[in-house]
Parts: structure tokens; C-alpha cells; sequence
């Protein structure tokens, strides 16, 4: 049986606020709340809102047959709990049917597993766990940042204990491959990975509403039946976009989330199910190590980091932001922590791009790469500057890393509380019950 593994991003862009040059070391505050609030306030109202409800209706409606996984930065989940409360209401009802499965990636929704291995771990356990905290479920899949995956971030992820890992079915990785199977790392068999189908992903996110598409209009039962026609041992397939390709990239009058209802009647009817990427990994073998030795993506045709990281400028300012990330780490101060989350997010590189996609680039507030860089730049030399102010970059290698380690002593002494604390109590309240019958017993013998 062939199986369908869909899966959602949900992350939204932190607007950064024109800063001017004469503004460092006077104004700490980056950000253009206005711009923040209203540009998620159209995307909840346009796409969140109007998705995440005919999903709860599709799993009710196909008796839980119809499943679905979403990843969400802990940049977007702080906005939606400030902004849209609601959609975090939204979320956790979808996750109370069983059906919906939350994946970890970084918090910020950055590129730390590039540059810096001890922030990724942070980041990423720290997402994890405000997915726990709000959804009752500790991701066991991870899924990174634009998908970005090689072969030593794939063994890192795995090292944090999770079974898995998304990324994106790059031609020049798979070669002659089919991307509707299950691999592994090449350093560890355990650690499997899914690969996303780009086409027929782009298919939906890109091009659903394009009227000069060959393909257009698509109706449910035509995408399925492509996906019934593959070859019989390509068992998985993975579509992966960006949650707001339904009421964003894809407007509603184009019937996009009708065609999403009647995706999981169209598959029932062809022998096809719908799993999670927890269910896919437990549910089918690897077939076989799948080696990418530099990192790809799920961006432009290319499908690696020059989106990213492709000119002079954004490897300058990627440079730049890493080079005081073991200060920041040792650091308590809340403010100096968010702004860092804030400063890290990939979209802060990718207006900085110069590359000719065809497709064009969004810049936000910015009217060029150049523009993007300035701006960002400014609020980052901000920045490092309060760093230093708490952490002088004088600070010598073996002081600094005295400090990291003594934190993490602290962090792994406070756990080992918690545990025998949870111990006692686990004891203390088996007595309290044991003590609780006795009594009982003796009152009714009196």
C-alpha cells in the first residue's frame, strides 16, 4: 500500500525596523511591531485560520484517516501566542485527535547547524521542548530549517535522540534513486530520513492557481491518480510545503482548500493512507544510506545554501553573528536571548540575496541586497556591542570556556534535582496511599 506523508512549515518573518547608523548604542529595540502584528494577523486570517480548520474537518470526516505533521519555529509560536492565540487553540485541538504529529527544528528558525554546533543544540532542544509544553508531544522527527541536511548534520540530529529527519529529494543527491523511499545516514543505519517530492510538492505550492499550467485546473482524483501510477515498490510518498502555500501563495478562490478535502476520499478510494513521519520510519526498512556530503535545500533550482549564503555580503554578516555565539550562549539575559533568536532567522540572509531566480526575491522594508545588508548589519554591530558590554571579547578562550562548562554543570545538577525529586515523590506519594487505606481500614474497624 502506498502511503502519502504530508507535512507543514509554519514559521513567519520577524520584520526588522529601519535603524540607521547614528542609532547604534542608543536604540536596542529592532523590530517594526506594527508590520508584526499586521502581516501575521493577514496570514492567520487568510491561511492558518481557514487551514487549520478544514484539516480538523478532514480528520473528522475520514474517521482519523486522514493524518498530517506540522513544524513550527519557536520565533512563530511566541508571535501567534502574542498575536493569534487562537490558532495555538487551533493547533492543540488537532493535536488531542491523534492524527497530527509535531516535528522539532531550530527555534529560530536559523542556520546554526552551518556555523555553530552548540547553539543548534540549544535551539533545538528548547523548541522541542515548548512543543511538549504546548501540544503534549516530545518530537521524535526533526526537521531543519529550509530542510537543510548533510551528512554530518543528519549524525548531530541524530545524537539528540531523534529517530529521523526531513529533507529535500535533491536530484543531484539521489542520482537515479527515487526519492518515494526511506534512507538512512550514512553514519548511523538508525537514522532514517524522508525525502520530499518536489514536484508533486510545487505542484500544490507553486503552481496550483496558475491558469497557463498544462496541468491546471487540478482536481484531487488526478493528483492522487499520479500517485497511484508510480512504480510499485515506491511505497512513500513525501509532500512538504510551507503552510501558507494554502491562502497565501495559493488564494482561496482557487479552490485550493477544497481540493485538500477531498484528497483523503480521492486516496481511500485508490488503496492509498495517509501516515505521519513518525509511522512512516517505524512502518518501513531503509532502503539503503543516502550520502550528501554538502549541505542541500528545499530552495531554488539549486537546491543548496546560496540562497542563503551565496554572496560576499550575507557570508560576511553569517560570519559576523556566529563569531560572539559563545558568548551569548553563557549569557542570562533574557532581552539579549530573544533578540539573538530574532537576529538568527534565515530570512534576514535571504533579503540579502542577489540571485536571478526568475521568480524574484521578497525584501520586506528593503529596496535592495545592499539596502538588507546595511540594515542589518547596523542593528547587529547593536548588538555585539551589548555583548561585549557583558562578555568582553578580551574574555580569553579558557575563561570563556570555563564559564560554557560550568553553566552546562549547572544545568545537568539542577536535572539530576528534578529527578530525585520526581523519585521521592513518586515514593512519598505511593505511601501517602498506602497510609491513606490503612487508616481507612482502621476507621471502619472502629
Amino acid at each position: 500500500m502506498k502511503t502519502i506523508c504530508l507535512y507543514f512549515e509554519i514559521h513567519h518573518i520577524i520584520h526588522l525596523k529601519r535603524y540607521r547608523f547614528l542609532e547604534i548604542g542608543s536604540d536596542h529595540y529592532y523590530y517594526d511591531d506594527y508590520t508584526n502584528e499586521t502581516s501575521i494577523s493577514d496570514v492567520v486570517e487568510r491561511s492558518y485560520a481557514p487551514a487549520l480548520s478544514a484539516m480538523l474537518e478532514m480528520i473528522q470526516k475520514s474517521n482519523q484517516k486522514f493524518k498530517v505533521s506540522f513544524s513550527i519555529s519557536g520565533v512563530a509560536l511566541e508571535q501567534l501566542e502574542e498575536y493569534a492565540p487562537s490558532i495555538i487553540d487551533l493547533l492543540q485541538e488537532l493535536s488531542n485527535t491523534g492524527c497530527v504529529e509535531f516535528l522539532a527544528e531550530p527555534f529560530s528558525h536559523g542556520l546554526s547547524s552551518l556555523a555553530h554546533e552548540n547553539t543548534f543544540k540549544e535551539e533545538v532542544m528548547r523548541q522541542a521542548k515548548m512543543i511538549q509544553d504546548l501540544f503534549g508531544q516530545y518530537p521524535k522527527v526533526f526537521r531543519n530549517s529550509g530542510l537543510v541536511y548533510s551528512d554530518e548534520i543528519g549524525e548531530l540530529v541524530s545524537s539528540l535522540g531523534f529517530e529521523g529527519m526531513l529533507t529535500e529529494g535533491a536530484k543531484h543527491v539521489l542520482g537515479w534513486k527515487s526519492p518515494h523511499h526511506v534512507y538512512n545516514n550514512v553514519f548511523n543505519p538508525d537514522f532514517k530520513l524522508l525525502l520530499r517530492d518536489f514536484k508533486l510538492s510545487d505542484d500544490l505550492s507553486l503552481r496550483f492557481s496558475n491558469s497557463s499550467w498544462s496541468e491546471y485546473p487540478l482536481y484531487a482524483d488526478r493528483y492522487v491518480d499520479w500517485i497511484h501510477q508510480l512504480p510499485e515498490d515506491e511505497k512513500v510518498v513525501c509532500i512538504f510545503m510551507d503552510l501558507k502555500a494554502i491562502g497565501v501563495f495559493q488564494p482561496l478562490y482557487s479552490n485550493i482548500i477544497e481540493f485538500f478535502k477531498a484528497l483523503p476520499a480521492s486516496a481511500e478510494a485508490r488503496g492509498i493512507k495517509f501516515a505521519t513521519p513518525s509511522e512512516v520510519i517505524r512502518e518501513h526498512k531503509s532502503f539503503g544510506a543516502l550520502s550528501s556530503p554538502y549541505p542541500v535545500s528545499w530552495n531554488d533550482e539549486e537546491r543548496d545554501t546560496s540562497s542563503w549564503l551565496g554572496n560576499v555580503m550575507q557570508r560576511e554578516a553569517f560570519k559576523k553573528l556566529y563569531s560572539i555565539a559563545d558568548r551569548v550562549l553563557i549569557s542570562s539575559d533574557r532581552r539579549l536571548k530573544q533578540d539573538w533568536n530574532y537576529l538568527q532567522a534565515s530570512e534576514n540572509f535571504r533579503f540579502m540575496s542577489t540571485k536571478d531566480t526568475g521568480l524574484g526575491v521578497y525584501r520586506g522594508i528593503y529596496d535592495s541586497a545592499y539596502d538588507a545588508f546595511t540594515n542589518y548589519m547596523n542593528i547587529l554591530s547593536d548588538f555585539i556591542a551589548r555583548v561585549d558590554a557583558l562578555y568582553p571579547e578580551e574574555l580569553g578562550t579558557e575563561e570563556l570556556n570555563a564559564l560554557i562548562t560550568s553553566i552546562q554543570n549547572q544545568g545537568e545538577e539542577i536535572a539530576k534535582l528534578h529527578e530525585e525529586i520526581s523519585h521521592w515523590e513518586g515514593k512519598y506519594g505511593k505511601l501517602s496511599k498506602v497510609k491513606s487505606k490503612a487508616d481507612a481500614r482502621r476507621v471502619k474497624k472502629e
